[in-house]
């Protein structure tokens, strides 16, 4: 036996080990439960692999394109050589602007009333059910009767009768009855028309088809869309973006992805083609009424020179008209200008915030083209954001004003313009009429023939004009580049991203550990309770004599025979009752007290087997039971009527009279405490006890004394000076760990001699708070049962 660290002599002394912290016995906490940890994590595994059989993979498709923005060098620079005649000149977006159009619910939508994606199939299994993307034998189509807003989810179930029939199941309980493909069936709120599918027709089977068809308002389902489409730019000093879609159906995801980029550059290109299509009409209109102007001025011409009989122009008026050619050209030129910036005018009064200006139809005017080109492309914005948005959203209103302010000042620049071309004309007329007045012998009738000419120069210029911008425009409308090139189309990831295997099986490992490693936690800082001898020695500086496994029988008093590990337990506790007693004298009998810190810790029990293991070994010992107020030794010895109650209560009486001896023992006696007296603590302070105490050891080696626990009552204490040593029973799992206070407090104030502890009730499997049980040595082991293998 390894000699204990604490002797008796160090009352005053703390644990040494009070505040030291033992990473390896905190380990030994858990790892003693390990076969709880292997379990926890088979148990874990086993259910991340029913869940990756079962459940449906999410597969990932991507594709990247190229967004055309002009502040990062689009494809339209590379033909900025043609934005002069009209190509390419309103083609301005931004990256962002665009990634929000993509995203749009608008554009959601539609794509998915292209595909179809509102209707689904499903084949349903036992356990899990697949759904069909485009291999299904029917296709069906509902047409709702009720608005968008108030058309619900339909379900219903679709089972092949015949190659000609077919039943409606609503509900999954309610049949609508057989119908033929092709008809229309009633619902409550539209029709339903179901027809096989051509793509299947060369698919021949025996197994008739049961599918689970369900119909979603497009509204609805494109929340699921915008919610599994992710776009991002690549960088940002590119205009790549990246643009992945999460789908249960990897094809699905595909085709959503490829068709979302189709859908976005046709409403890219109409919206590009507006500008030229609105300038492509107004030049046709304008073409027509020029077109009969200069009709009637040819006309003009034609009948003046028959009535004059005119071929040719005097040659003396070559001089003059000479002179005057360059004011005449300029003229001309400034009243074309003029009847443009007039029709823009007029034009521009009529339109509204949505009305697209002609463009590019002033010829050396910079600033008003510049200022018609800006307006337009503002008007293009706000039509777009319109497409999606009210008349309150906070964009809508700030762009309409930016139009509003802008128009302002087009409308200005294009007045000024006229003011400035009616000066710059009546400047020219006035140098013509001098020039004019100059041609006084130039004959009347060429005078009149000139003025006829002029209108008619007028008119073909302009009808010119126009004939080479609807030309440009027609060019412009066929060669309307995409908004988005694809760089890489869409492709679907070969393994689904969630769930992810390894990320399954290692969440699986992590819950399977903690949640063990969680339950013993817990349970150790919500029990109070003292375990094991390291409970006692981090708060106690108390000797220790050992400890005492659980017994299958609590009320068996151990023999010769005796192989339990309670029994061997017990007789170490013997052995090391030497060593406490080595002070007291020899001469006479060692009194040992047996005590505890409330009932039930076991007290009884070690006091009767203490006492039968020092009878065992040739000593001769009495058993006194001195727990007046509540005896326990009637449980384990037979009862006696007299006891030390009687004693103590008679004159004269003789000690002898009151013991008995033990049967199966030889040199083991009782003295039972008899009946239970009234007045126990008077009793007690009899000097009648002490005496008692002498005479009995000069008749026995060992006085083994069963009494009352100390914290309930004063009784132990008053009669603690007869005894030679005290042993304190603790009883494991059964006493709080703050009413160890009251031991110490016995120990430190030295009330019970020769105070040593005995640990009652451990458990054998205890071996992880750092203390290991080797009682049985050669003892018969105990049959265990299979369900106690994950107790040990």
């Amino acid at each position: 036996m390894t000699e204990n660290k604490y002797t008796s002599d160090n009352y005053g002394d703390s644990p040494e080990t009070e505040n030291d912290f033992n990473i390896r016995e905190e380990l030994d906490k858990y790892l003693f439960h390990w076969k709880w940890f292997v379990l926890s994590v088979i148990l874990a595994f086993v259910g991340g692999y029913l869940y990756l059989r079962y459940a449906t993979p999410v597969y990932s498709a991507s594709t990247t394109i190229l967004v055309k923005d002009d502040k990062k060098g689009g494809l339209a620079s590379e033909f900025a050589g043609l934005s002069e005649i009209g190509l390419f000149g309103n083609t301005k977006s931004n990256v962002d602007n665009e990634i929000e159009i993509l995203k749009s619910r608008t554009l959601i939508e539609k794509t998915i009333e292209a595909l179809r994606l509102n209707y689904t199939y499903v084949t349903q299994g036992r356990v899990k059910s697949a759904e069909i993307y485009k291999g299904s034998s029917i296709i069906i189509d509902f047409k709702s009767n009720l608005p968008e807003v108030a058309t619900e989810k339909i379900k219903f179930r679709i089972i092949e009768k015949s190659s000609t029939k077919f039943e409606v199941i609503l509900n999954d309980a309610m049949s609508l009855g057989d119908f033929s493909y092709g008809q229309n069936i009633k619902f409550k709120n539209g029709t339903l028309v179901v027809v096989k599918n051509p793509m299947n027709k060369a698919v021949t089977s025996e197994v008739k088809y049961d599918l689970l068809c369900t119909v979603t308002p497009v509204r609805q389902l494109s929340s699921k869309y915008v919610n599994g489409l992710a776009i991002s730019p690549v960088s940002k000093n590119t205009t790549v973006v990246n643009a992945t879609f999460l789908d249960v159906v990897p094809q699905r995801a595909e085709d959503f992805l490829n068709a979302l980029i189709a859908i976005y550059n046709n409403e890219a290109i109409q919206d590009k083609n507006l500008v030229s299509e609105k300038t492509f009409q107004f030049i046709a209109k304008r073409l027509e009424l020029i077109t009969e102007e200069l009709t009637v001025v040819e006309k003009d011409v034609e009948s003046f020179k028959k009535t004059n009989d005119l071929t040719d122009i005097p040659a003396e008026a070559t001089l003059y008209l000479e002179s005057g050619s360059a004011y005449e050209k300029s003229i001309i030129e400034t009243q074309i200008q003029q009847n443009v910036v007039k029709s823009i005018i007029d034009f521009f009064r009529k339109s509204n915030n949505s009305d697209l200006i002609p463009s590019n139809l002033i010829v050396g005017e910079g600033d008003a083209n510049e200022l018609i080109s800006q307006y337009n492309q503002l008007v293009l914005q706000r039509n777009r954001l319109a497409k999606g948005a009210t008349d309150l959203n906070p964009a809508l209103q700030s762009i309409n004003q930016q139009i509003g302010s802008l128009k302002s000042n087009v409308l200005q620049s294009l007045l000024r313009l006229q003011d400035n071309l009616n000066i710059k004309r009546s400047n020219l007329n006035n140098k013509d009429a001098l020039i004019s007045g100059k041609k006084e012998k130039v004959p009347t009738l060429e005078r009149e023939f000139r003025v006829i000419d002029r209108q008619q120069k007028v008119k073909e210029a302009l009808y010119l004009y126009l004939l080479q911008k609807r030309e440009e425009t027609a060019l412009s409308l066929a060669a309307t580049e995409n908004n988005a090139k694809v760089i890489d189309a869409a492709r679907v990831s070969e393994n689904p991203v969630s769930p992810k295997k390894s990320i399954i099986l290692l969440g699986c490992l992590v819950i399977g550990l903690l949640i063990p490693f969680g339950i013993i936690y817990l349970n150790e800082l919500l029990n109070t309770k003292i375990k094991t001898r390291l409970d006692l020695d981090k708060r106690l500086a108390i000797p220790f004599l050992g400890d005492i496994p659980t017994s299958e029988s609590h009320n068996e008093i151990m023999s010769s025979n005796s192989r339990t590990s309670s029994a061997e337990a017990i007789r170490i506790i013997r052995t090391n009752m030497e060593f406490i007693l080595n002070k007291a004298d020899k001469n006479k009998g060692r009194t040992i007290f047996v005590t505890s810190t409330i009932p039930g810790e076991g007290k009884t029990f070690v006091s009767v087997n203490l006492a039968a293991t020092i009878a065992l070994s040739g000593k001769k010992v009495l058993l006194v039971g001195m727990d007046l107020r509540n005896p326990k030794l009637t449980e384990y010895l037979p009862a006696q009527a007299k006891g030390i109650t009687s004693y103590l209560t008679t004159d004269g009486s003789d000690i002898a009279d009151f013991i008995n001896p033990v049967a199966q023992f030889k040199n083991f006696d009782v003295l039972h405490s008899g009946i239970i007296p009234p007045n126990p603590v008077e009793l007690l302070m009899d000097e009648k006890v002490t005496m008692l105490f002498d005479t009995l050891k000069n008749s026995y080696d060992y006085i083994i004394v069963d009494t009352a626990p100390v914290s309930l009552v004063t009784d132990t204490l008053l009669i603690a000076s007869n005894a030679d040593a005290f042993v304190y029973v603790v009883r494991a799992n059964y006493l709080d760990r703050r009413m160890l206070r009251v031991s110490e407090m016995l120990y430190r104030e030295r009330k019970l001699p020769n105070m040593a502890l005995v640990l009652n009730d451990t458990k054998m499997t205890n071996k992880g708070y750092g203390y290991g049980y080797g009682y049985g040595y050669g003892a018969v082991k105990e049959e265990k049962k299979w369900w106690n293998f994950f107790s040990k």
